[in-house]
């Protein structure tokens, strides 16, 4: 076994002899009937607003022409005193039962009665409220992972994990922790089964990164039948000579060198020094049969092509990129323990015509190859065009130099774009390698080439029929290109710099299914430190090459829906150019047969990749979930921010999603960013709004994992006028609505793709001085300042510490927004505060609310 090297984990061999942990990723066995101690109370009933009810199985009130109790506040009735009168409602007497999960109980006449007084904003259920109560409960502790269908905490709390059996929830979360057993239920739940896997998640460094396994020239141990990996759910019997797999059930011959006795319990005696017995993901080191034509892989490259048409010249972006490529290739990514990175690197211009480098070490001057013909494009030399930056660095350093002198009085205004990502394939074929494209394009590309595209932006077809043929991409020669890329390894990351229409749902075609990332700039300014850092980040993440990963299941269910920025050309392999930390991958499931309560239901993703070193591995991540036969089981084991993922990136299924109003405590805030996810750019139809931002954010979504969609969906509104500064703390985040903000304070509102700083009319000066060095709001000018000043005071440093540290959690560089109360600007910030009315159209929440309730009313009647 290998273990990574770094510091921390050389004392990891050693963290295996953990004590061990109750029979292994199964819950405590505890007498039929009695609730386990490990999956908590029964949910207690959220009511929103005053609005109550029974649970389900509890008789009404009595119907008409008895006496009707008094009418709460919404015209439902309510007994006085009755626990039922709660803030949230009462404790849930036992599990529910009747046809209709979570319906209003009695008939219609339960349902008259004038409604009185105006709900009070404050006793709808709250999300920063949800937030800070799991942060408080369980925020600094340490998350065990050896009980089968436990809910994590939320993606918002700080929590460490220590792996004993099943996945982090970095890499795996699931919409709920408790499957429906059978298909009729999950049908009645409405609760789309669904997981969401980041596979290349960052570890953080407090926890032990991942083992590595080598089971030698035979490879790593599989199940005969179901091809299933060596997991923690394989069974010993027979005195250790033949397993039972988890998944299938099928009954394995353990190979002579892989034996080992068991002990008194059944379990062999090597379990806690096996990764792949003990733990919930590890690496295994793939042999030959896992590697295309049978050879070991080649090192990745990365190839930079630069659009050097008149406008990025103009804007000085070509000669912004050329100084920072200088320092940035020292700080390509590397193999764990080696001193310097194995990839390659190569360059490209272009505008109608491609310029190649030949950039050999030998070479006193860098060479340049021009390929005029686009539409037969070859890539003019193998020798030299993909060097190691460290020993070709002086001739490098050379033609960055030079690149924005060679094109500085150019007026060619046209560029291509697929026989770029067709010359980058090209290359890398020849080299026999995986690797990612980075393009730096600024329009549409209209010269004459293949994938030549025209500008279709039609904003009257918003609200129609054919509304959504603006967000489908325009196929011909990008699909093949698609299909090119992906059988090559090759992912292509797009940092696009437009001034009008690009047609991003096409030019954004090919990276969303190469696992790339597609980064936007509008109105591009040279002080493009958001595109630097963008870039950087870029540029140095983690990262593997050329997988393919497949989700295997337990008998009774399978995976059958894929979403995220991946290639499938069959139901099953989920092909990615690329995997990096950033990217997951939203899997649903299927029943196809009775799911037993017993034995759970197991789940295995395994990721087969090419190292950045250039070894071919396989990653592996299992996670076990409960079933059961109560729909309250499965409402209390829900986890709403991987439902509202799951619901973000398969947009059609909104609609019929929800029925129940009396939601289980888990759900009490669906609702709200239920409605965020309706008044989102993709789903909203609005002409204000332009058809790439639309594509774009359509685009984004659908690689993001539950983190990024939380906070896009419910982004933080942080009052900074109030805080301490003395104190590490970020200050608590209030509601996300007008009501909230005051003219006399400064809020910070952050969604994880840009910061607003909210200045209020009536901010006091001297925060303002501490802040801006100008004695008041009105010495700002009048479209807000475009930079916030490092200065030297408590204030000043406590808001930039806040911002970094706000930063460094999110997957790209977001753009710091000035925007004082009243001004032109502020309408783009109002668009953020999502329990407000949508600027675009779009309930607010308390108005969502009541809309949902008359909907479940008229659906009882």
């Amino acid at each position: 076994m290998q273990v990574p090297q770094s510091p921390s984990s050389l004392a990891a061999p050693q963290q295996f002899q953990t004590s061990p942990p109750a029979a292994m990723g199964h819950p405590p066995i505890s007498p039929p009937g009695q609730q386990l101690p490990s999956l908590g109370s029964p949910p207690p009933m959220t009511t929103i607003g005053s609005v109550t009810a029974p649970p389900m199985g509890m008789p009404g009130p009595p119907g008409p022409g008895v006496h009707q109790p008094p009418l709460g506040p919404q015209g439902y009735p309510q007994q006085p005193g009755s626990p039922m009168s709660g803030p949230y409602g009462a404790q849930m007497a036992g599990p529910q039962s009747g046809a209709f999960p979570g319906g209003f109980p009695g008939g219609p006449a339960q349902m008259a009665g004038p409604p009185q007084k105006k709900l009070d904003p404050d006793s709808i259920p709250s999300t920063t409220q949800v937030i800070e109560d799991d942060q408080a409960k369980r925020g600094g502790q340490v998350y065990v992972t050896n009980i089968r269908g436990q809910v994590p905490p939320l993606v918002t709390t700080d929590f460490t994990v220590q792996d004993q059996g099943n996945a982090s929830p970095r890499f795996m979360r699931c919409t709920t922790y408790s499957f429906p057993s059978t298909a009729d239920l999950a049908k009645q739940c409405k609760v789309p089964l669904a997981a969401i896997i980041k596979p290349f998640a960052t570890v953080p460094k407090n926890e032990t990164p991942l083992y590595i396994v080598n089971h030698g020239e035979t490879g790593p141990i599989r199940c005969n039948r179901c091809k299933a990996y060596m997991c923690p759910y394989m069974q010993f019997i027979d005195g250790g000579r033949r397993y039972q797999c988890g998944f299938c059930s099928c009954v394995n011959e353990v190979p002579v060198q892989y034996f080992q006795h068991l002990d008194h319990m059944g379990r062999r005696m090597d379990l806690y020094e096996r990764p792949e017995l003990s733990l919930g993901s590890y690496e295994f080191i793939a042999t030959l049969d896992y590697c295309k034509n049978n050879k070991p892989p080649n090192p990745p490259a990365y190839i930079f092509m630069i659009d050097v048409s008149y406008n990025n010249i103009k804007s000085g972006l070509v000669k912004l990129i050329c100084e920072e490529l200088k320092t940035l290739l020292d700080r390509l990514p590397k193999e764990e323990g080696t001193e310097t990175s194995a990839i390659k690197v190569g360059f490209v211009t272009y505008n109608k015509i491609l310029h190649f480098y030949n950039v050999k070490s030998a070479l006193a001057q860098p060479q340049m190859m021009v390929v005029s013909d686009v539409a037969e494009m070859f890539v003019p030399l193998l020798d030299g065009f993909l060097v190691n930056f460290q020993e070709s660095r002086a001739v490098i350093n050379n033609l960055l130099e030079q690149i924005p002198d060679m094109f500085a009085d150019t007026n060619e205004s046209e560029t291509v774009f697929s026989p770029v990502i067709q010359a980058g394939v090209e290359a890398l074929k020849a080299a026999e390698c995986s690797g990612k494209l980075f393009i730096f394009q600024s329009s549409i590309p209209t010269a004459e080439a293949p994938g030549k595209l025209k500008n279709r932006d039609d904003l009257k077809l918003v609200g129609t029929e054919k509304e959504k043929t603006l967000f489908q991409p325009q196929r011909g020669v990008y699909e093949q290109l698609t299909k090119d890329c992906v059988a090559q390894g090759c992912c292509v990351d797009l940092f696009l710099f437009p001034n009008q229409f690009v047609d991003i749902a096409t030019m954004g075609d090919v990276p969303s299914h190469t696992s790339g990332s597609i980064y936007k700039y509008s109105n591009f300014q040279v002080n493009g430190q958001q595109f630097l850092s963008d870039l950087r980040r870029d540029v140095e993440k983690s990262i593997g090459f050329d997988a393919i990963m497949r989700v295997r299941t337990g008998t009774g269910f399978r995976a059958t829906d894929f979403f995220g920025a991946i290639y499938m050309n069959n139901t099953t392999d989920v092909e990615m150019a690329a995997v990096d930390c950033d990217k997951a991958v939203t899997v649903e499931f299927k029943h196809d047969d009775t799911l037993s309560e017993e034995s759970g239901a197991v789940m295995q993703c395994a990721l087969l990749y090419t190292t950045i070193g250039g070894q071919r591995r396989l990653r592996i991540h299992n996670l076990s979930l409960n079933c059961s036969s109560q729909l309250s089981e499965l409402y209390k084991s829900c986890e709403t921010d991987a439902l509202i993922n799951f619901f973000a990136k398969s947009g059609d299924r909104i609609t019929n999603s929800y029925r129940n109003l009396i939601l289980p405590d888990a759900m009490k805030v669906f609702p709200v960013y239920m409605n965020s996810l309706l008044k989102t750019p993709t789903l909203v139809g609005s002409t204000e709004l332009s058809t790439d931002d639309r594509a774009f954010h359509r685009l984004l979504v659908n690689a993001m994992g539950v983190e990024e969609t939380q906070v896009l969906l419910y982004p933080r509104l942080i009052p900074l006028h109030t805080m301490d500064v003395s104190s590490e703390a970020i200050p608590a985040p209030v509601r996300c609505s007008e009501e909230r903000l005051s003219e006399s304070g400064i809020f910070l509102l952050e969604n994880g793709l840009c910061v607003f700083l909210w200045l209020g009319q009536a901010c006091p000066p001297d925060l303002i001085q501490n802040l801006f060095n100008v004695p008041s709001l009105g010495h700002l000018s009048s479209e807000g300042p475009t930079s916030l000043p490092v200065l030297d005071n408590a204030h000043s440093r406590k808001i930039h510490s806040i911002i970094s540290s706000i930063s460094q959690r999110r997957a790209t560089s977001m753009k710091l927004l000035i925007v004082k109360q009243k001004d032109r600007s502020e309408m783009l910030f109002r668009q953020h505060l999502v329990e407000d009315k949508g600027l675009h159209g779009g309930a607010s929440y308390m108005d969502f609310l009541c809309y949902v309730h008359r909907e479940i009313r008229q659906l009882l009647t």
